[in-house]
C-alpha cells in the first residue's frame, strides 16, 4: 500500500481537486493524506484573531466570505445534484458551527478547533468526488487514530494501534481518504502536528501500515541543487540520503521539514517529492541509500544572528561550554552552529525573542559580540572527513566572500558558511558554478 500526500495547493481549486483525483484514481491501494484548501487556513487564523479580541462581527464577515467561496468551488466540483448538495449541507454544517463559537469563551482550545476545519472540508470534498465518479473510496477521520503524548510528539505505538484497528474496522475499498496536520493530544483534544503539518501525518502513517512508499505532492518539481529563484543553472536533485534531506530541510528548502522524514527514515520506507504540475516528472527520491562521493545541493537559511563571547577564563578552564549552553537552553533557544578557540566561542541562532536576555547574562562570563542579517550556506552531500576535496572545493568557490564562521566535521552530510545575508546570492552562485556547473 502506498501512501499519497496533497498540499494544500494541489487542492486549491475545483480544477486541482479534479487533477489529485485522477492521479490517485491508479487502480492501486492506498492512503491519501489532505491538507486544507489553499488559503483557508489563513482565512481561520483570521477568524480566530477575531475571536480572541472579542470581535464577533468581523469573525462572521471572514466565515461568510469563506463559506461563499467554498459554494462556488462546489458548484464547479460535481456534476450531479447528489453529490453537490450532500457536500453543501456539510459545509453548511461546518460553517454553522464555525459561527457557534462567536457566542462562547474562546480558548486555545476553540482556537485548535477552528483551525482543523479545513481538512476536514477538503477531505469530504475530495471523498465525494472520488464516489461520484464511481471510485471505490472511504474518508477515515484522522482525529481517530492520530494523536501526540505528554510531549506533543506523535504517540506511534497509538497510532499504529488505532489505525489498524480503523482501517480494519472501514469497507474494504481502493482509497482511503484522511486529513493532515491535525490530531489529537494527550487529553483527547483537537491539536495539531505543528511541524511539518501534512507531510509528517504521510510519513507517520506510512511507518505505521509498512507502505510501500509515500509520496509527497506539490506543485514544485522536488529539490534543486540550488535556489532556481536566485541562482542561475540549477537542476532537480533526483536522489538524496535521508540524512541529506534532513539537512537541506532544515538549512532553506521549502518543500519537506526535516522533522516528517524520521518515521519514513527508522522505517526505511523511500519518500518520493512529485509535483502535481508535472506528474510525469521523476521528482526526487529520499531513502537510506548512499551516492558515495557526490555533493548533491546548497541551501540557505536567513535571519541567522551571530553571538562571540570572548573569555580569558575559558583558557584551560572546564565547565566553561556547560555554563554557556545552559543560559539557551534556560530561554529555549536552539544554537545553529558552533566555532570554538582557546579563549572564546560563536554560535548562531535564529530565534532572537529572548536575544537581550541571552546577552545579559552571557556578559557574567566574558566581553559578548553581536552580528545580525547573516546567513548560513550549507553545502550537502557525501561529506565524509576521508573524501579528499570536498571541502577545499567549497573553500575555493567562498575565497572572495567574507565568512564570520565554519562548521565542518559535526556531520557526515554537510559543510556551512555563515556570511552576511547581502552576500547570500553571490556565494550560492560561485558554489553553484563551483560544484555543479563545471
Amino acid at each position: 500500500m502506498k501512501v499519497m500526500k496533497f498540499g494544500g495547493t494541489s487542492v486549491g481549486s475545483a480544477a486541482r481537486m479534479k487533477n489529485v483525483a485522477s492521479l490517485i484514481n491508479d487502480g492501486e491501494d492506498k492512503i491519501v493524506v489532505l491538507s486544507a484548501m489553499s488559503g483557508t487556513t489563513n482565512s481561520l487564523v483570521e477568524i480566530c484573531g477575531y475571536l480572541a479580541n472579542n470581535n464577533p462581527e468581523g469573525a462572521n464577515e471572514v466565515i461568510n466570505k469563506l463559506e461563499g467561496l467554498y459554494r462556488k468551488h462546489i458548484n464547479e466540483l460535481y456534476s450531479t445534484e447528489q453529490y453537490k448538495q450532500q457536500t453543501i449541507e456539510l459545509v453548511k454544517d461546518v460553517f454553522n458551527y464555525l459561527r457557534s463559537f462567536t457566542k462562547q469563551l474562546f480558548t486555545s482550545i476553540e482556537e485548535r478547533i477552528i483551525l482543523a476545519q479545513g481538512e476536514i472540508i477538503s477531505t469530504n470534498m475530495v471523498t465525494n468526488y472520488l464516489k461520484e465518479q464511481g471510485v471505490s473510496t472511504h474518508l477515515i477521520a484522522a482525529l481517530d487514530y492520530m494523536r501526540t503524548d505528554k510531549n506533543g510528539e506523535p504517540d506511534s505505538a497509538y497510532i499504529k494501534e488505532k489505525l489498524t484497528d480503523v482501517l480494519a474496522n472501514s469497507p474494504k475499498v481502493q482509497i482511503y481518504i484522511t486529513q493532515g496536520f491535525i490530531c489529537r493530544n494527550i487529553n483527547g483534544e483537537i491539536d495539531n502536528l505543528q511541524r511539518g503539518g501534512s507531510d509528517y501525518t504521510a510519513s507517520l502513517i506510512g511507518a505505521a501500515v509498512g507502505a510501500s512508499e509515500i509520496q509527497i505532492w506539490t506543485d514544485i518539481d522536488g529539490m534543486h541543487n540550488n535556489d532556481p529563484r536566485i541562482v542561475e543553472g540549477t537542476t532537480a536533485v533526483r536522489h538524496l540520503h535521508f540524512e541529506e534531506a534532513a539537512e537541506l530541510g532544515y538549512f532553506g528548502a521549502k518543500i519537506l521539514h526535516p522533522t516528517c522524514i524520521q518515521p519514513a527514515k527508522f522505517a526505511n520506507i523511500p519518500v518520493k517529492l512529485l509535483n502535481t504540475m508535472e506528474p510525469e516528472a521523476p521528482g526526487t527520491t529520499i531513502n537510506n541509500d548512499a551516492d558515495p562521493g557526490t555533493i548533491k545541493a546548497v541551501a540557505a537559511k536567513e535571519n541567522i544572528t551571530a553571538i562571540k563571547i570572548k573569555s580569558s577564563r575559558m583558557l584551560l578552564a572546564h565547565g566553561f561550554l556547560r555554563k554557556v549552553f545552559e543560559i539557551f537552553e534556560s530561554y529555549q533557544t536552539s544554537i545553529d552552529m558552533i566555532c570554538t578557540s582557546e579563549v572564546g566561542v560563536s554560535m548562531s541562532i535564529d530565534n532572537t525573542k529572548h536575544l537581550n536576555e541571552i546577552v545579559h547574562d552571557l556578559k557574567k562570563y566574558g566581553t559578548v559580540t553581536i552580528d545580525h542579517n547573516m546567513c548560513i550556506i550549507c553545502v550537502v552531500g557525501d561529506m565524509d572527513w576521508e573524501n579528499i576535496g570536498f571541502e577545499a572545493r567549497a573553500m575555493d568557490a567562498m575565497r572572495d566572500i567574507p565568512v564570520r564562521m565554519i562548521s565542518f566535521g559535526g556531520s557526515n552530510y554537510n559543510i556551512s558558511f555563515l556570511i552576511k545575508e547581502s552576500d547570500k546570492k553571490r556565494a550560492l552562485q560561485a558554489l553553484q558554478d563551483k560544484l555543479f556547473n563545471n
